[in-house]
């Protein structure tokens, strides 16, 4: 029986510009929760100081949705857990639209089972 199903994102070959840019990431996860039905239970954001990034998280009556950005890199990480199925989200398309990535990689996972199924898509939108 699966309890719930994990998205790890990393985009990468983003501007590093839209990675310091606290309103670029909460209008990404305003995106993602009303896209796929979520709700937000509570929100924390902290930018650390230039040139470093922004960690954001989501906590949701579905599980939790949480950001990391590394301008520095040009990279950004994004977790998504949800205790039940949800549609697929076009990370792809989204983070190359809003952070300027190069190349989006998705693993999903379906928890709880009694053997995890792990998928990865490289540069798709699973």
């Amino acid at each position: 029986m699966a309890v719930g199903v994990e998205w790890l994102i990393e985009a990468e070959g983003c501007e590093p510009r839209y990675l310091s840019d606290e309103r670029v990431l909460k209008q990404i996860f305003a995106g993602i929760i009303a896209d796929l039905d979520l709700h937000v239970l509570h929100s924390f954001w902290h930018c650390f100081p230039f040139p470093a990034g922004i960690t954001g998280f989501a906590a949701l009556s579905e599980s939790h949705l949480a950001c990391h950005t590394y301008p520095e890199h040009g990279t950004a990480t994004f977790n998504l857990y949800c205790c039940r199925e949800r549609p697929q989200w076009n990370w792809k398309e989204k983070l190359t639209h809003s952070l300027g990535a190069q190349s989006v990689r998705i693993i999903k996972i379906e928890r709880g089972s009694e053997s995890t199924v792990c998928s990865a898509a490289y540069g798709g939108n699973e």
